[in-house]
């Protein structure tokens, strides 16, 4: 039992060392995605875990609150494409044919023209030197567009109080080959959504907003 003793205070040691090392390459990779310091670290602690957790076990028939399972490093490599080196496109060892094309509508009423276009003018004022006139904003579709520049595209902008907003869609779709935008005049806005031959439509999410006595619903649910 003395030498089982000993095997188990070497295993756990090791899980200890193994979340010090995670932790640290987890810290030095500061938030950088994939990471492969960080995932062969991951792989250490999780087998050391796993090993840990098989002693005890054998030991005294205990278990750790680890659910793991072994993990063969050179294995999961090649399952995910990883290792060093090998990330982005050109070390992918298993390359998508198809490119995903995620397109998205939203529509939106307009409960009072004046309003929209003072919040307009208002982002655009914030967008320009003061000592230089921004101009006013004359329609409603320029107002809209002014709001999602200023908000660098994001649809998230236009969730104003000045705009109602109604129903929408987003859809996902494999497509050929990627959007070429010189293939499109700037006053066309259609074409670039159309669908064209060789696409395949994935799915769909319909978008429907909530209504003031929806929300309330909603508010005293817990999900």
């Amino acid at each position: 039992m003395t030498d089982q003793n000993a095997e188990l205070d070497a295993a756990l040691e090791r899980v200890v060392e193994a979340a010090r090392a995670h932790l640290a390459a987890v810290k030095a990779a500061a938030g950088r995605i994939d990471d492969d310091d960080v995932w062969q670290a991951y792989v250490d602690l999780n087998n050391a875990s796993f090993a840990y957790d098989e002693k005890l076990l054998d030991a005294f028939g205990e278990v750790t609150p680890w659910d793991v399972e072994s993990i063969d490093p050179d294995e999961a490599d090649q399952r995910f494409g990883l290792g060093a080196g090998d990330f982005g496109p050109e070390g992918a060892t298993d390359p998508y044919p198809q490119v995903i094309s995620v397109r998205q509508r939203r529509d939106y009423r307009v409960p009072s023209v004046g309003a929209l276009l003072r919040v307009a003018e208002a982002a655009r004022r914030s967008s320009v030197p003061d000592d230089e006139d921004p101009g006013p904003v004359e329609s409603v579709g320029e107002a809209v567009l002014e709001l999602l520049q200023a908000g660098d595209g994001s649809l998230s902008s236009l969730d104003v109080p000045e705009l109602e907003p109604l129903d929408g869609l987003l859809t996902v779709t494999e497509v050929p080959e990627p959007l070429d935008l010189e293939a499109f005049e700037d006053s066309d806005g259609s074409g670039p959504f159309a669908p064209r031959e060789g696409e395949l439509l994935v799915g769909r999410l319909d978008e429907h907003p909530f209504l003031p006595d929806e929300e309330e619903d909603h508010a005293g649910h817990n999900h």
